[in-house]
């Protein structure tokens, strides 16, 4: 394990869409790293796609991030507002003969790619403008063309680092694809607008970056990273490359396996711990005895890189329904109603300030235990706010022998006003009596009048619910 002094990590979203759940990842294992060494967890907003970035995205983000519940240490930077210091780092590229300025025409580079894949030959930029002579260049900038500014990087460059996931990693240069570009073109006495990997370099050392933890995908960019920071007598962070998160069919999770993004989640109606704590799992292993279920303070307390696994995390739908149905079960029914009644005032079945609490509770006790998602509480809530429609296997029931019979006796002897279960159990003992019929008749019957279904809560618990306003009385009178 690399030294860990003064640890200060950072998240580096792009504010070109929003909140991605393999962004989210990254956050939470740089949080836990930085919570487990006592540093700090910054936040980089890297909006230099001019086109691309919006500043929604960037609220998106950060209000997922807050929601999760990984808190950032100081104000997040800005990476458009510090593009004075990538100019600077690139003229001291130039200065130094590390990058030069590249004229090839867009129409030239085209014609290299073809080439190359007719040739079956991965693209490269064959470096053609590397070593021109004055007059060469004053000949470009007199036709009037644009430079890029490309960095230089040596074929028989070895680059090598000790990955805190992956242990020993080295790359060729010859495998890097030629001369890098750090800038966009512009007019020959400009730099253009500077490029990712350099705008990287630059604002990590600037911010004091001790480890850079990202994914996997990042791999090639580290190594043309360190070849940057040692051009420009930068000190190296440490670098940690943690597995992508896959689908079932083991390829990178994408919108085509359907939700990706944590707002969505949470619309969905997961809660933060649940999404939290699954997250921590996509790719690192707890220790003995931890379980699966925990904080991300319980983890933070054991979190290291040598129980993440090098092999891609499979996103497994089950086991987030089962640690999300966790949270919901833990929570009493004052606060699983907190959490519920957004969603019932927004269907328009209570108001935020209604005062049958007693009532809405006996609800979330009665419909609780099989909530797997927030959501689920809808459907679940809607036969108590909302008269059902009958299915056909509720039709059915009613119409068996012995139905009608059964629910013509409870209703004679059905009063107004609330009941006890005991007197709800006794009602229905006199009830099979007087209709001659056996208690499953009478249950499966009065279920089906009940909630329009023959699945559902507890039945007896359902009645008490229905019972006080007169509904019960009203849904067997109709399916008489």
């Amino acid at each position: 394990m690399a030294n860990t002094d003064s640890v200060r990590v950072r998240l580096a979203p792009s504010p070109t869409g929003t909140l991605h759940i393999g962004t989210a990842r990254t956050a939470v294992f740089n949080w836990l790293f930085a919570k487990r060494h006592g540093g700090q967890f910054l936040l980089r907003i890297e909006d230099t796609d001019r086109e691309r970035s919006k500043p929604e995205f960037t609220a998106n983000i950060l209000d997922g991030l807050q929601w999760l519940g990984l808190a950032w240490d100081g104000e997040p930077v800005v990476q458009s507002e510090r593009i004075g210091a990538h100019r600077a780092a690139i003229g001291q590229l130039l200065a130094s003969g590390h990058a030069y300025r590249c004229y090839a025409s867009e129409a030239e580079l085209q014609e290299m790619r073809e080439r190359q894949a007719a040739e079956n030959k991965p693209p490269r930029y064959d470096n053609r403008h590397r070593d021109l002579s004055p007059d060469q260049e004053q000949a470009y900038i007199a036709e009037g063309r644009q430079a890029t500014v490309r960095f230089r990087i040596d074929d028989g460059a070895s680059i090598g680092w000790t990955d805190l996931v992956r242990g020993e990693m080295r790359w060729a240069g010859a495998d890097l694809g030629g001369d890098m570009v750090i800038a966009r073109r512009a007019p020959a006495d400009t730099i253009g607008d500077p490029l990712y990997n350099l705008v990287v370099v630059v604002d990590d050392a600037a911010m004091a970056i001790s480890h850079v933890i990202r994914g996997e995908d990042h791999i090639a960019n580290t190594a043309k990273q360190i070849l940057l920071y040692g051009a420009l007598g930068l000190a190296l962070p440490v670098f940690a490359h943690t597995p992508l998160i896959l689908n079932q069919e083991g390829r990178k999770l994408s919108k085509r396996d359907g939700v990706t993004s944590v707002g969505d989640f949470r619309a969905q109606g997961y809660s933060a711990a649940a999404l939290a704590n699954y997250m921590t799992l996509l790719g690192w292993s707890p220790p003995e005895g931890m379980g699966e279920r925990f904080s991300l303070a319980e983890a933070a307390a054991v979190f290291d890189f040598d129980r993440v696994n090098k092999a891609g995390a499979r996103f497994d739908w089950d086991k987030l329904n089962w640690l999300n149905a966790q949270v919901l079960h833990d929570l009493d029914p004052g606060q699983l109603l907190d959490q519920l009644r957004p969603l019932w005032a927004e269907a328009g079945w209570v108001d935020q300030a209604s005062t049958d609490q007693a009532w809405l509770e006996s609800l979330c006790a009665l419909i609780g235990p099989s909530l797997v998602i927030l959501r689920d509480g809808l459907d679940q809530a809607r036969p108590f706010f909302r008269r059902p429609e009958l299915n056909e296997a509720a039709l059915t029931q009613l119409q068996s022998p012995g139905a009608r019979e059964a629910l013509q006796a409870l209703l004679e002897l059905l009063g107004e006003g609330p009941l006890t279960l005991e007197q709800a159990q006794d009602l229905l003992t006199q009830a099979m009596t007087a209709a001659g019929v056996k208690k499953g008749v009478l249950m499966k019957t009065l279920r089906a009048a009940l909630l329009g279904s023959l699945q559902g809560p507890d039945l007896l618990s359902t009645w008490l619910l229905l019972q006080p306003s007169g509904e019960a009385a009203e849904r067997i009178r109709r399916s008489l």
